[in-house]
């Protein structure tokens, strides 16, 4: 498999996907993304990656870094699992879910390291809800509407399957095209 062209795949992303404008938060998150799966998941699918991709996006309000859950402390507090409110790159919950990824401080879910794991583990082996990537991106057409059971129901499912449409379009796009030349140190 080609590597990915970084440059071309930011400019796909930053026109498809983020209105023209990619800040250095962004930049970064999707950076170290795309490393984690080079270094730990080499044998992730681009398609499940374009999914995890567009959950994250969606997750952390397009930021694409790991954040706490939005709203007023009152808001929080009045969630049946608070003090465990969204915490990471995938938005976890409830202490249990803590617990099961190895979270002892709640905002340690707020690192990169563990947000990281807690992302990629979650949705490869079905640690959210019991369904996993692989029961809806190894067909021949990955099924993006359907994949937001790995996370949340059916919640906006639509929206983020184009997400996740745009995000392997980058990343199909950016295999094929030249590679950058080399530059004079």
């Amino acid at each position: 498999m080609n590597p990915i062209n970084r440059k071309y795949f930011f400019d796909r992303v930053r026109h498809a996907l983020f209105g023209g404008r990619l800040d250095m938060w962004q930049v970064d998150g999707l950076t170290r993304i795309l490393d984690y799966r080079e270094a730990k998941w080499p044998n992730m699918s681009d398609a499940e990656l374009a999914y995890l991709l567009a959950t994250v996006k969606h997750e952390t309000a397009h930021t694409m870094q790991p954040i706490s859950e939005r709203g007023s402390l009152s808001y929080l507090r009045s969630k049946p699992y608070y003090p465990y409110y969204g915490r990471g790159l995938i938005q976890i919950t409830w202490k249990k879910n803590y617990e099961r990824f190895g979270v002892v401080n709640k905002d340690d879910a707020l690192g990169w390291p563990k947000a990281l794991d807690i992302a990629f583990r979650g949705m490869i082996f079905g640690l959210f809800t019991g369904k996993k990537l692989a029961d809806y991106i190894l067909r021949a057409r990955p099924d993006y509407v359907g994949a937001r059971r790995i996370i949340n129901g059916t919640d906006r499912a639509k929206l983020i399957a184009g997400y996740a449409e745009a995000f392997l379009d980058a990343l199909t796009q950016s295999r094929e095209a030249p590679s950058e030349p080399a530059r004079a140190a």
